[in-house]
């Protein structure tokens, strides 16, 4: 239980239009969402009504480093994705008064939202757009967030969650740890570290790129919590009272075949997190209501996330289709 929880949002264009969803990423907050939204962007606000959502977890809406005790550090709860979605239907119901979402649309961990959406509210969304995302998170994912997880927990200045000042040991080893999953490996072949003179070595990269990014922006509770949520994404769960349930292959299978939006699956051809592969499988049980386009981009995960003017190119035209038609 969480008393009095925030859930953080921000909105785009005419709320007479058809109303689409955008919830963050792991890392994202509600002003790094512009990159898809713009009149010249895959997301045109003088089309659609486009409302932004913050996580759980991310610092903007409660999180273990905004809340107060006895609620505030490691003593935050679990938080599922679940969760995050039923908060989020309460703020476009009984706030902003929307009766229906024509699309929810995310990257990443707004990729698996996207997901759950239909799942959770299967008469209130028409569409939905995982971009590198997933269902589930899959067991060799899990393996990952283990590596920098577990470089975060038990850091000498992680203190169980209780520091009193930034552990930067913890958040640079995380940093370090969360890099080289982000990019395919041809990217490393075909652009490498240097990233045409910005870098003078491959330590200048991680420094700026990985520990830079979360140190002094990013609290350690707050994106242990926002992990875990991650880690225990399945879309199986949706009702049940426990996060960890086995895998039930015939469960997804069913929970997928139930969903009655139309979807459009876009993973990365060389994504590490969400593999292909698995989207795959995800289009084999959704029929004929669910696209698959994959994006062929070297970028790995990092092909999703505004990261190369290629690749949002690519995902705009094919998301504009879909939302069109």
């Amino acid at each position: 239980m969480l008393p009095d929880a925030i859930t953080a949002y921000s909105t785009y264009g005419d709320p007479m239009n058809p109303c689409i969803v955008f919830p963050t990423c792991y890392g994202g907050r509600l002003d790094s969402q512009d990159y898809m939204i713009g009149a010249d962007k895959a997301l045109d606000p003088t089309k659609y009504y486009i409302v932004t959502f913050a996580l759980f977890s991310n610092g903007e809406s409660s999180s273990p480093s905004n809340t107060p005790p006895p609620y505030n550090g490691p003593y935050f709860p679990a938080v599922s994705y679940e969760d995050n979605i039923r908060a989020q239907y309460a703020v476009l119901t009984k706030e902003l008064n929307v009766k229906k979402v024509y699309c929810v649309i995310g990257f990443s961990m707004g990729g698996q939202q996207a997901y759950y959406w239909p799942v959770i509210y299967p008469d209130f969304v028409e569409k939905y757009i995982p971009i590198c995302g997933s269902a589930r998170t899959s067991m060799h994912n899990k393996c990952f967030i283990e590596g920098p997880k577990s470089a975060l927990l038990n850091s000498k200045d992680f203190e169980n969650g209780h520091y009193t000042k930034e552990p930067q040991f913890g958040i640079r080893a995380f940093g370090r740890a969360y890099s080289a999953w982000a990019y395919g490996q041809t990217w490393f072949r075909e652009h490498g570290y240097l990233m045409d003179g910005r870098y003078s070595s491959l330590e200048d990269f991680l420094r700026v790129d990985w520990e830079g990014g979360f140190l002094g922006t990013w609290d350690a509770n707050d994106m242990i919590t926002l992990i875990n949520t991650w880690q225990d994404g399945d879309v199986t769960l949706v009702g049940k009272s426990s996060f960890r349930a086995a895998h039930d292959d015939d469960g997804f299978a069913s929970v997928l075949r139930g969903i009655k939006a139309k979807g459009l699956i876009m993973p990365c051809k060389t994504d590490l997190y969400f593999p292909p592969e698995d989207s795959e499988i995800e289009v084999s049980h959704l029929g004929d209501n669910a696209k698959l386009v994959v994006i062929d981009s070297v970028w790995g995960h990092m092909a999703g996330g505004g990261a190369n003017a290629r690749d949002d190119d690519f995902i705009k035209t094919e998301v504009r289709k879909f939302l069109e038609n």
